[in-house]
């Protein structure tokens, strides 16, 4: 049941979030447009609020034993992650992400963490993710993980159709110079 909320979240995201979708909408319905982004954000959250709900309703099987010094890299790991997501955050606007205010004109934000790699925000959430399984050790956070990462090998390649879409040769230079998840060491 787990594995299919996550299914259900990520299709919706990926799909709600395509450009086709957004000009669709435009068309048609350019009501319902102006207003799309806090839209998208209250469903999102929903159905992210529905799968914490289920993941705590779900009994603990622990799949290996923890020792303080797994709990400890468990620990690091998800602060990490939380680091690089308050990083990358900071490049954008938040209430205009959210659909709170009215987002400016699109840019492409390659600077800052962004100049190290193209997706801070998943690449985060891989550590939160696996920092939370270290942790837990149990079935539901190892089943987080691992539709957290089915999911970004397709969310990944949707996103940037869409940000080579909105920004065309730009995006396509940026791809090329900036890895997506890990950055390149000199």
């Amino acid at each position: 049941m787990l594995t299919l909320l996550w299914a259900v979240f990520y299709v919706s995201h990926s799909s709600l979030a395509s450009v086709k979708v957004k000009r669709f909408l435009e068309e048609h319905s350019p009501r319902l447009m102006k207003r799309y982004r806090l839209y998208y954000s209250i469903l999102s959250l929903t159905l992210f609020a529905g799968i914490l709900y289920h993941s705590v309703t779900i009994p603990v099987l622990q799949l290996f034993p923890t020792s303080p010094i797994i709990t400890y890299v468990g620990y690091m790991l998800a602060t990490f992650g939380t680091i690089i997501l308050v990083k990358s955050s900071r490049a954008i606007s938040l209430s205009g992400f959210f659909g709170i205010s009215t987002p400016k004109k699109e840019k492409l934000v390659i600077s800052g963490i962004y100049s190290k790699v193209r997706h801070p925000l998943y690449a985060a959430l891989i550590l939160i993710f696996l920092g939370y399984a270290f942790v837990a050790a149990s079935l539901a956070a190892i089943i987080h993980l691992f539709c957290l990462l089915v999911y970004l090998i397709f969310g990944i390649k949707f996103e940037e159709q869409n940000l080579t879409q909105l920004f065309g040769k730009d995006y396509i230079k940026y791809k090329e110079s900036v890895p997506a998840l890990i950055p390149k060491w000199k």
